[in-house]
């Protein structure tokens, strides 16, 4: 790519971030607005500047810390065990054909399930305890990562392939010389869409399970009609996913710097 054309595919994503920021700001002008004019009950929905104020609160609080600390870890911890699985399941089921035998039909009737349903079964084999919700985002997070690794592999140009094994090249090279590096763009793309399925089963898993996280200080929030909690639980959940979403985005910029789509805007 020119330079010239670079720097355009750098202005258009400046603004489209201003752009972005702009409109989370209209909406919760509009939310301040709305609960100011009366448009809005306290007791459905109260203003933004009073869930500010509740989230300032609690900051000053170790539970919220706790709970804080909590979601992330079991975050980034379930997160980081379905992507080294799943970048070795789908390089297995790619490089072994016994073993694409026996688990493609197992991924292809997982992938759509909603998963979630297995919770109660892992409650029953694991206990009420982290292992089970880290489990649960492993089970769930997995599968993108799998296909992608796949279709990246599969995607690789056959005469890459050729021109390899042509001088000699040994299976383990060829892997880790040519189908790895050529596939990361498939298989980074797979991550990034594992990422916030690691966040929402986290946080559903808290709900339903209680314990500590954000999720069950919401649930906690609501079963006192506590609104404002509530409120404050989903801003608190959307910046700790912006946050994740956004260093994700910074890590594939700079692992593709060499690839054009890695400075082309992304929604990511």
């Amino acid at each position: 790519m020119t330079t010239r054309s670079l720097t355009t595919m750098r202005r258009a994503f400046a603004h489209g971030s201003v752009v972005s920021i702009a409109s989370i700001a209209v909406l919760l002008l509009a939310w301040e607005a709305a609960s100011a004019f009366g448009f809005l009950s306290p007791f459905y929905l109260p203003a933004f500047s009073t869930v500010l104020r509740r989230i300032w609160s609690d900051l000053l609080q170790d539970a919220l810390h706790v709970d804080l600390i909590s979601t992330l870890y079991r975050t980034i911890a379930g997160f980081s065990i379905a992507c080294i699985l799943g970048l070795m399941v789908g390089i297995a089921m790619v490089t072994m054909r016994p073993v694409r035998w026996f688990l493609d039909p197992l991924v292809s009737i997982a992938f759509p399930m909603p998963k979630i349903v297995f919770l109660p079964i892992f409650i029953l084999w694991l206990g009420v305890y982290d292992t089970t919700k880290i489990f649960m985002i492993v089970f769930d997070s997995i599968l993108p990562v799998v296909t992608a690794t796949i279709v990246g592999i599969n995607s690789v140009d056959k005469f890459l392939t050729w021109s390899a094994r042509s001088i000699g090249t040994s299976r383990t090279r060829l892997l880790t010389d040519v189908y790895l590096p050529a596939a990361t763009p498939s298989i980074v793309t797979g991550i990034q869409v594992a990422l916030p399925i690691a966040l929402i089963v986290n946080v559903v898993c808290e709900m339903l399970m209680g314990g500590t996280g954000i999720g069950a200080r919401m649930m906690n929030a609501s079963r006192f009609a506590d609104i404002t909690g509530v409120c404050a639980g989903l801003i608190e959940i959307g910046l700790i996913g912006f946050v994740l979403i956004r260093g994700m985005a910074m890590l594939r910029q700079r692992l593709l710097r060499w690839h054009a789509e890695s400075h082309a805007p992304s929604s990511f």
